[in-house]
Formats: C-alpha cells, sequence, structure tokens
C-alpha cells in the first residue's frame, strides 16, 4: 500500500517532458467485410456487412457486394466474426504508460480517470500524437476530500468558499469533471455543486457521508461511483446511520485515516437489516428523473468481499501486473483491510449479493449504468478486468446488450459525444473490437478478441499477442516499455 500511495503522490508532481511530437502516418483505408455488426444502438444484428473506414472515421457501411472498397485499402475478411464498438472502462486510475496497452489488447479504447494528474493530460496528448499506445482519456481532477482526507495528495476543502475556489482552480488547471470523496464537509459540497453548475464544469464520485444519496442526485452530481450511499439510503434508519457514522469519524485518534472496524461493523449490520423495498423505489425513480448514472464497479465490490479466497490470488492475469501493483494488493499491508476478520469477509460477501439485487431493481426503474472497475485496486486488471464487469452486470440483471451499451453507447451519451463515439455507425470515430463470437448470445465473448481497431488502425491478434508478450515480459523485468510507439 505504501507504494500504491507513492504512485498516487506522483500525480502531484509536474509531467515530465515530452519528446517532440513524431505522429504515426495516416493508415491507409481498412475494409472490414462479411462481419456481422453489432451497432450497439439497439437494432438487430446485420450479418454479412463491410465496413469502410477512412481517416479514422467509419465512412461506408451497408451489405458486402454493394458497398465501394477504396483503392489500396487494406482488407479484412471477417466472415463469422462480431463488430462491436470501442469499450470504455468508466472508473480507472492508471500510473503507469509502459502498460497502457493492456486496454488496447482487450478492447478497451477509452478511460475515465478518476484521480487525473498533469501526467494524464501528457499521456493524453501523447497518444492523441501517436507516441504512446493507450485509450482515449476522459480525465477528473484530484480526489476532493474533506479537512482530514482519507487518501495522502487529495485537495482538502473545509467550508463552502474552499469548495467554490476549488471548482474554479481545476477547471482551470484542465479537468474534465470533479472528482469528490467521502469526507468533504456538507456545505462545501453544495458549494462545489452550485459553483460547477455556474461554470459550466461536471462533479462525480462518490456520496459524501454528510449528504444523502438523494441529495446528492439533486444537486446534479453526475455519477455516483460504487453504489456509495445507496444502500445507507434504502435503510428506514438512514438518519440515524448517519448521525451515527458521523460520530465515529469524528473521533478518529490523530493519524488514522478511517475508523476502526469494529466500529463499523454495527453500522453495516443496521443498514442490510433495516433494507425498505419503499425507499429503494422511491430513491431509484429520483436518480432516474434526474439522470444520475451510476457506475457501480461490481468486479471492485466482489474483488474487496473475496480477498480471503485464495482462487484470487492464483489469477493467471498477475503475470502483467508491474511488482508494485502486485505488492500493494496484500490485504495485510492495506490500511483499509488489514483488521478484516473472516465474519468481516462474509459479511462483505452478503453485502455483495444485496448491492448485485439493487443493480437489478435499478435497471427495472429506468436508472443508466456505465461500467467501471476501479482499476488499481485488488485484482482489478487494466483492460481484462472490463469483461469482468460486463459479465457481473449481467448477473445482476442487465442483457448482454444493456451490459454492452454500458461500455459503449452509454459513456458517449454521458460524456456528450454520442455524435462520434459509441455504436458501429457511418461517421462514427472508429474505436472497434472484432470478436469471434457473439456477445449478445453470451457476454462473455466479449473477451474472444481477434482484432481492436484504434483511431482507424487494426491491431491484428498476432499483434494482440505480441503486446501481451511484451508487457509480460516488462512485468518480469519491472524495466521495459511496451507502450512506445
Amino acid at each position: 500500500m505504501k507504494k500504491l500511495l507513492a504512485l498516487l503522490l506522483l500525480l502531484a508532481l509536474p509531467a515530465r517532458p515530452s519528446a517532440a511530437p513524431q505522429p504515426n502516418p495516416q493508415p491507409r483505408a481498412l475494409v472490414l467485410t462479411h462481419v456481422t455488426v453489432i451497432d450497439a444502438t439497439g437494432a438487430p444484428a446485420r450479418p454479412d456487412s463491410t465496413v469502410v473506414i477512412t481517416g479514422g472515421r467509419i465512412t461506408a457501411l451497408g451489405r458486402t457486394g454493394e458497398v465501394r472498397t477504396p483503392e489500396g485499402a487494406q482488407v479484412v475478411d471477417a466472415k463469422g466474426k462480431f463488430l462491436i464498438p470501442g469499450l470504455w472502462d468508466m472508473h480507472v486510475h492508471w500510473y503507469n504508460p509502459d502498460f497502457l496497452p493492456l486496454f488496447i489488447a482487450n478492447g478497451v479504447t477509452g478511460v475515465r480517470v478518476m484521480w487525473g494528474g498533469s501526467l494524464h493530460h501528457q499521456w493524453r496528448q501523447e497518444i492523441e500524437r501517436g507516441e504512446l499506445l493507450g485509450p482515449r482519456m476522459l480525465i477528473g481532477s484530484p480526489i476532493v476530500d474533506g479537512p482530514v482526507p482519507i487518501w495522502p495528495g487529495s485537495i482538502m476543502v473545509g467550508d463552502a468558499a474552499e469548495g467554490r475556489q476549488l471548482v474554479s482552480r481545476v477547471k482551470q488547471e484542465g479537468a474534465d469533471f470533479i472528482k469528490v470523496y467521502n469526507r468533504i464537509p456538507r456545505e462545501a459540497y453544495f458549494a462545489i455543486a452550485d459553483e460547477a453548475k455556474k461554470l459550466g464544469i461536471p462533479f462525480a464520485g462518490h456520496v459524501p457521508d454528510a449528504v444523502s444519496a438523494t441529495e446528492a442526485s439533486d444537486a446534479g452530481q453526475k455519477s455516483i461511483e460504487h453504489l456509495t450511499g445507496i444502500l445507507e439510503a434504502c435503510s428506514t434508519r438512514e438518519e440515524e446511520v448517519r448521525r451515527t457514522r458521523e460520530e465515529v469519524w469524528s473521533h478518529l485518534p490523530q493519524g488514522q485515516r478511517i475508523p476502526s472496524r469494529a466500529l463499523l461493523r454495527p453500522l453495516n449490520r443496521t443498514i442490510l437489516e433495516t433494507f425498505s423495498a419503499e425507499k429503494a423505489s422511491a430513491l431509484f425513480a429520483r436518480l432516474a428523473r434526474n439522470h444520475t448514472w451510476q457506475c457501480p464497479t461490481l468486479t471492485v465490490l466482489r474483488n474487496m468481499a473475496s480477498l480471503d479466497d485464495p482462487k484470487l490470488h492464483d489469477d493467471p492475469r498477475l503475470a502483467y501486473m508491474p511488482s508494485d501493483v502486485r505488492t500493494s494488493w496484500n490485504p495485510a499491508t492495506d490500511f483499509r483491510l488489514k483488521d478484516r476478520t473472516p465474519e468481516d469477509y462474509e459479511r462483505a460477501r452478503t453485502a455483495f449479493r444485496k448491492q448485485l439485487e439493487l443493480v437489478g431493481l435499478m435497471r427495472r426503474a429506468g436508472v443508466e449504468f456505465l461500467a467501471g472497475t476501479d482499476v488499481i485496486n485488488p485484482y482489478c486488471f487494466p483492460g481484462f478486468s472490463l469483461h469482468d464487469e460486463l459479465g457481473l452486470l449481467v448477473q445482476a440483471g442487465l442483457s448482454p446488450l444493456e451490459a454492452l451499451q454500458a461500455a459503449t453507447l452509454n459513456p458517449a451519451r454521458f460524456m456528450g459525444r454520442e455524435k462520434e463515439l459509441g455504436t458501429v455507425e457511418k461517421g462514427k470515430l472508429a474505436d472497434l473490437v472484432l470478436l469471434t463470437a457473439n456477445p449478445l448470445d453470451d457476454i462473455g465473448n466479449s473477451r474472444k478478441i481477434d482484432a481492436v481497431v484504434v483511431d482507424g488502425r487494426l491491431y491484428s491478434k498476432p499483434e494482440i499477442e505480441q503486446m501481451l508478450a511484451r508487457i509480460k515480459a516488462a512485468a518480469t523485468a519491472d524495466g521495459a516499455a511496451p507502450g512506445r510507439s
């Protein structure tokens, strides 16, 4: 965990100097023929289609034999394969550029960075210039927390005036949105909400302890991460729980970042035991009406409830992780986890099952979802785990199409970029994934990647395998730089 915190503190440092721009030459036209197009709009799949890509965009799409192939184009016979939009992981923390190709290799062509810094803005520029292989990025501010923040390096706000100043500051620094966190005081939170609306910058993140999920939705919080505040808001004793929690937090010993688990156990038990279907129904209707997006990050919720499961520690994807990340995933060194008992893990699994149920209830109420994983937290792997998240969304009650849309169409709508991203349609940016099996039959087929198209450039299966091999070697040596192109 110390190494993880050191990575987070890098965000406060200036970006490293950039190399002189050396953009990749514009690729020739790319044509995919005889492919089944799953455009993610909700329309039926279109078999035997041809997709023409020129200048990084889809310039033609129609029945094979009825679409002209540009002279000199790279033609790929995709018979028996399925084309979907590039995927987005909408909750990511990552600080090592050499491992960014893991996203691309897994068909994740875009990410929302939930603790942004100057290095992420530097990466975005390098990716756009073709100097670094990685996904498109929506970049948040550093975490905004209260006067005694949970994470070192957070921006601290203590009152309404500081909250308003914070909004202006992070907008000037180029953040795409403000990331709010647990310990923001109530008056500071509502000042941030008001000032963000005035200055035209979204805010998203956790529901602070001092605010209810209903209030956060009404205040205009654009997305709620990890279902924070949702179970509590469905409790018949919501106000009592919040008051008690605040009392516990207000008496933290100096130097301690979170309360001891012994103090939180009764609260967590009360929240589960006092669930109200009526309160849940009213809340979910409010979230749907306010268009408050949910990014439940079921992957991290499941993982954090299962860290006592030996199978998790044998995950073969660990071979692609740098050593400092692997070390940080040891619960014994994580300040959030080191005092957990077997009973705590069992209770966490009970809570996770309830959270899966809530996602299904919210889906039926019309709440909008984003697929996100919380990459860099334990066993949340860049790229790989987005497919875990899609499977968990289906397990929670979404259809395979709805889960796919949570990683394609919905992120585009969330970002206001629906005209250029999120679906396979003429005029859209050519970020695409070619699969060997239909994800609408089984969402697990999203893992069966044959090729990835990034900004019009095709990465074939052999190239993807080479990419993964280089990253595995870099993880072993902790020294190579597979992200450079």
